[in-house]
């Protein structure tokens, strides 16, 4: 524990003082990843601990993610896979059909016992023992809280009487975010079907006016007269239909994302890469690592979008045998990794009528995300994206 605790509090006030900033700390952030980073800073340095991480559960697939860390040795920090799935501690608190699963309380967990850093020899900067601590409101399994520490054999009974406190004012401000999220959401189902209404407010007026011109054509002919301004209107027409149906194209496009309805960023891109055109073109290779958090309609429908054009751009103009797809959740983004064996070109070459890759970049550049591609004629392509988590839609 901090030298500075023991001297200058007592342990009344000293756990009121942790209590105390850990909340305020939290109070500021409605949104739940920056919520669960900031609380995770807070505990790690007031509890003089070395790392921490939080597992949530989805309710939508009732399966864990990695919410948010903080400190995380190099064997887990460089190796998702390792905290993807169930282990000791989500199987002793996550039983959610145990009404008095809620209630337990924070417990040491050996590294023995903890299937994350068991058999772990590197990497884990001395980790052996980590505190697990339930999250709960409302009756209602939220995750769980892990810390750890190589200074600390095991927590002591207060400290983790401490904790349980502090997973009870985490658990409020997870409860708090997501209530925020969902009125963000009700909010950004309601924008939708303004633009929906407007798109279709504007396609009607657009097929008014084509129907006014092919009108005033039809009149022209129907007279033998002006053939030359009959031809004109023809054309005004066919211009606008044109205008118009791209216009739909790109609206609908942005409003709806069907293939991501009920079914998780992961699945919808599996399900992408096994289509016809693509199985009967390519040979194609998936792989997920981590754990898969809730993603917001923004970032799933970009990230979807991204693999669909990328995959498209291979198809079309790769000349490519296969292609490798990667999807890589890490605590603080997700990453797509597309890679195919075709003719590759020159990056440098890339002229403005490339419109898949400008699409691409444009999709990048509104989430604040990264783009990587890299490619060399007669060698193939290898294009990775980077998105940072959000909370909000």
């Amino acid at each position: 524990m901090p030298s500075w605790f023991m001297e200058t509090h007592t342990p009344d006030t000293r756990q009121l003082t942790i209590l105390s900033q850990i909340a305020e700390s939290l109070n500021r952030e409605v949104d739940l990843p920056k919520a669960l980073s900031t609380a995770l800073e807070r505990i790690t340095d007031l509890f003089d601990l070395s790392t921490s991480w939080v597992f949530l559960l989805d309710s939508q697939t009732s399966r864990y993610y990695v919410a948010a860390v903080y400190g995380l040795p190099p064997a887990l920090s460089e190796h998702p896979r390792r905290l993807s799935g169930t282990c000791y501690c989500l199987d002793t608190y996550g039983d959610s059909d145990d009404p008095h699963a809620t209630s337990a309380s924070a417990a040491n967990i050996s590294a023995i016992t903890c299937t994350r850093l068991k058999d772990l020899k590197e990497g884990t900067q001395g980790l052996r023992y980590h505190a697990s601590i339930p999250l709960h409101a409302n009756n209602k399994h939220l995750g769980v809280l892990n810390v750890a520490s190589t200074d600390w054999s095991k927590i002591s009974p207060s400290d983790l009487s401490l904790l349980h406190t502090v997973g009870d004012i985490v658990s409020m401000a997870i409860e708090r975010a997501r209530l925020f999220r969902q009125s963000a959401e009700i909010g950004a189902l309601n924008e939708r079907t303004r633009l929906a209404r407007d798109m279709h407010d504007t396609v009607a007026q657009e097929l008014a006016a084509i129907t006014l011109q092919i009108e005033t054509a039809e009149a022209l002919l129907a007279e033998d007269r002006d053939i030359a301004r009959a031809q004109v209107a023809l054309q005004r027409a066919k211009l606008m239909a044109r205008n118009s149906l791209e216009e739909v194209r790109r609206s609908v496009q942005d409003l709806r994302a069907a293939p991501l309805e009920n079914r998780t960023l992961s699945e919808a891109v599996v399900m992408l890469l096994h289509t016809e055109e693509i199985k009967n073109t390519l040979q194609v290779h998936a792989n997920v690592e981590g754990s898969e958090p809730p993603l917001s309609v923004r970032v799933s429908t970009a990230l979807y979008r991204i693999a669909q054009e990328a995959i498209n751009n291979v198809v079309r103009h790769a000349k490519a045998n296969e292609l490798s797809l990667e999807l890589i959740y890490m605590p603080g983004d997700v990453r797509l990794v597309i890679e195919d064996d075709g003719k590759g070109f020159e990056v440098s070459k890339i002229g403005p009528n490339h419109f898949g890759i400008k699409g691409i970049k444009e999709r990048v550049r509104l989430l604040s995300g990264r783009i990587d591609l890299a490619s060399v004629p007669g060698q193939g392509t290898i294009l990775e994206v980077s998105i940072p988590l959000e909370e909000t839609p």
